[in-house]
């Protein structure tokens, strides 16, 4: 099975035997009918992925592999704040009449700041360390801004980027203060893997080691039912990521750049429900 299932199921697992219920606590997401979502969560759950061993989708259950990409897009690249430019639906619920969710997200990449060499956004900054100056221990982003908090449709949950080269291998850390782990864990995990993959060929240089820190990895009352199903699916080997090398630019990858080869997962029947 890939690493990515096992990871995968020693947290779920871990969180349904030993996490701590917040039944008793009033919590602000709420089920379509109202009821208050309330979950079970581990606190600092930390999960490393060697991309140069395999790349990391689930595959006891399917993970939208280009939805995933499509949303990093729109953050990291288009660097959009407006559900216009994504064509997916998965932001609908946060944005205002006109499509906004305010100062998040990729508004917060690409704010430009000034810096001795110029003015740059947090990601056309890390771009330029990583070409000019690679040894640094200060290539990083944050999108969790406190000023801009009160402006904001949903605070970021992933919200920081730490890039560091060892040799020619690019390795990140991507921090994230809460993370739903039926419905986004493995999409985030997804998505910031080809982050790296992304930065790392446009750099010269190969995508080594994603860690994902994650400060309150919870699971919601109302899946735990399809989380133990989905435990008990089979698992498959990783399937293979096929990137165009061709793109120097970092701007110029698409959705199409990337392609997973043998790809195979279970079906999950039933729908998940979203608390929001």
């Amino acid at each position: 099975m890939s690493r990515a299932d096992e990871i995968f199921a020693q947290n779920m697992k871990d969180i349904m035997e030993n996490g701590y219920w917040d039944t008793d606590l009033p919590v602000r997401p709420r089920w379509d009918d109202g009821t208050p979502a309330h979950t079970v969560k581990k606190f600092g759950i930390v999960n490393r992925y060697n991309l140069q061993e395999e790349f990391p989708i689930l595959t006891m259950r399917r993970t939208a592999f280009k939805s995933c990409i499509d949303e990093l897009l729109w953050i990291w690249q288009k660097k959009s704040n407006n559900i216009k430019d994504l064509n997916s639906h998965i932001w609908d619920s946060w944005a205002d009449e006109n499509g906004s969710i305010g100062k998040a997200y990729g508004y917060q990449l690409g704010v430009k700041h000034k810096y001795k060499e110029g003015e740059f956004d947090q990601v056309d900054r890390v771009l330029y360390d990583l070409k000019h100056n690679p040894s640094s221990r200060r290539i990083m982003t944050n999108i969790y801004n406190f000023q801009d908090l009160h402006e904001m449709g949903l605070y970021p949950c992933a919200y920081s980027m730490t890039f560091n080269v060892s040799g020619d291998t690019l390795n990140g850390i991507l921090n994230q203060r809460s993370n739903d782990m039926l419905t986004a864990n493995n999409w985030n995990v997804v998505q910031y893997a080809i982050l790296l993959i992304m930065m790392a060929q446009v750099s010269g240089l190969k995508a080594g080691e994603l860690v994902h820190v994650i400060a309150d990895a919870h699971i919601y009352d109302r899946h735990i039912p399809l989380v133990e199903e989905i435990l008990q699916n089979p698992r498959h080997k990783a399937p293979k990521l096929v990137v165009d090398e061709s793109i120097t630019n970092f701007y110029d990858f698409t959705v199409d750049s990337f392609k997973l080869v043998d790809y195979e997962y279970e079906k999950l029947e039933k729908k998940i429900p979203v608390a929001i």
